[in-house]
């Protein structure tokens, strides 16, 4: 996938698979890995500063546990990230519509 597309899509590809439930950041790349079939296979450079983003804008909220002496970050959405992703959500149904008729 082109990274000029993937760009505009991280942070709902982040919030879309948190809907569920929390994720450490690992787990958030194989859930999205998992999720698209393969398609986003998203490196941890992308996906960490993606995840601060959405935290200071309040999206996510994250803590701290500790599994088998090793600790890690786990990120939720917050009532603002869900909301956000449904308006996100929207709007790529939207272009996704436009483009598919411009396309056809």
């Amino acid at each position: 996938m082109q990274s000029e597309v993937l760009k505009g899509s991280v942070d709902v590809l982040l919030l879309s698979v948190l809907r569920t439930g929390e994720a450490h950041g690992y787990r958030i790349v194989e859930l999205v890995r998992e999720q698209s079939e393969g398609a986003f296979d998203l490196a941890e450079g992308t996906v960490y500063p993606a995840l601060y983003r959405l935290e200071r804008a309040g999206e996510l909220a994250s803590r701290w546990e500790t599994v088998g002496g090793r600790r890690r970050r786990v990120y939720r959405l917050t009532r603002r990230g869900r909301r956000e992703l449904v308006r996100r959500r929207r709007e790529w149904e939207a272009y996704s519509r436009a483009m598919g008729a411009a396309l056809a």
